[in-house]
């Protein structure tokens, strides 16, 4: 979800520790028996390791206290440290991803092409539609993250075998995108049928973009879902008020989640018919929607404190710790609770480190079948 999208318009532990907890899991362990040799990474702030850094200098995922659970400072991941892209890279025994926009790194691993606040659809195309973005949000739309993928690829093969050979032991994540399409039509106060109507541009968006990478030679794909919006602690803080059957056994608003739940059904059923297409690729939903579900009512089991679920562990004001875009977090002044492992959410829109840790693992398992890694 984009940071800076949600920032203008709103009114409103131990490293080891965590790495041991992650690798122990057995799926994780069967994970690496995919033996991906790179991992290319598209979508927006649920990914970004820092090309919004680039984009956007003033950024609040470019200051303090954004990145110090594990960076010891800020590296434009919207998170307290390490993001879902960073738990898949551990996983795959791979380093950290590089931001693209960081022209001096080592890509030799695979590149991060997300950017914080980045749309599926462009830009443009949302305009003509009559849903307009905030304006600190870049243009890198998903087609113009492909378009820096084909010129990565310009200096790293040469188009057709060369470039499907050096690519079949590659991994394609093609997000999450597609949020911040749907962030800015329900914050645009379009309807809710107004938004299902825009679902499968959206939809029509991430699969043209998923058709040029097959193109380009990536034969095993991950399309994540959107995630169940209306447990966000900014969503709830917006939405929130009204009697108790606005709300879900999780406490999180039914309304946003079943529009969550449509969005994702229509691109699962895009997948299958990109699956048709291409029989011979690997290509997987990442449901994310469910991975968070299946959080929730275990998160006190593991550690999360039951009393702050849904409350921003950086932030301030309301319900929900999320009072303002003065007093979100980043901008001087505003409180970060004292221990960010407690809580699900960072600001109010991102994932912590610690939930990030527990989605990643949850993922991947769900994805093991189809990903059908050989035996060590």
């Amino acid at each position: 979800m984009g940071l800076t999208l949600f920032g203008a318009i709103m009114i409103i532990t131990s490293f080891s520790v965590i790495c041991n907890a992650q690798m122990s899991d057995p799926s994780l362990i069967l994970f690496r028996n995919c033996r991906y040799d790179k991992i290319f990474q598209f979508g927006d702030s649920l990914s970004d390791t820092g090309n919004i850094v680039f984009e956007n200098a003033n950024g609040p995922s470019g200051k303090p206290p954004y990145g110090f659970s594990y960076f010891k400072k800020p590296t434009g991941r919207c998170s307290n440290g390490l993001l879902m892209v960073d738990y898949l890279a551990m996983a795959a025994g791979l380093p950290f991803l590089s931001p693209y926009l960081k022209r001096e790194a080592d890509f030799e691993h695979g590149v991060n092409f997300a950017v914080a606040s980045s749309t599926a659809m462009s830009i443009e195309d949302l305009a003509a539609r009559n849903i307009s973005v905030s304006p600190e949000t870049v243009n890198s739309s998903l087609s113009v993250q492909v378009d820096w993928m084909a010129n990565y690829l310009r200096t790293f093969c040469k188009p057709g075998p060369d470039c499907k050979t050096k690519l079949e032991h590659s991994l394609f994540v093609m997000g999450e995108s597609g949020g911040n399409d749907m962030n800015a039509a329900v914050l645009g106060n379009k309807t809710i049928q107004e938004i299902r109507a825009l679902v499968p541009d959206i939809v029509h968006a991430i699969m043209n973009a998923t058709r040029r990478i097959i193109s380009f030679g990536a034969r095993n794909i991950v399309i994540p879902g959107n995630l169940p919006i209306g447990c966000m602690p900014i969503y709830l803080a917006m939405f929130g008020s009204g009697n108790s059957t606005i709300f879900d056994k999780n406490q999180c608003l039914k309304k946003y989640n079943r529009l969550a739940n449509y969005y994702n059904d229509f691109l699962k059923k895009e997948i299958e018919r990109l699956k048709r297409e291409n029989p011979y690729l690997k290509i997987v939903y990442g449901d994310l929607f469910n991975a968070v579900e299946w959080l929730l009512p275990r998160a006190p089991f593991l550690g999360f404190d039951q009393k702050s679920l849904l409350k921003a562990c950086c932030g301030e004001g309301g319900d929900y710790n999320v009072g303002g875009y003065e007093k979100f977090c980043g901008l001087p002044g505003v409180p970060v609770c004292r221990n960010p492992n407690e809580h699900l959410s960072w600001d109010g829109i991102h994932p912590t480190q610690q939930a990030n840790m527990y989605v990643t693992t949850w993922l991947i398992t769900n994805m093991l079948p189809i990903l059908d890694c050989p035996p060590p």
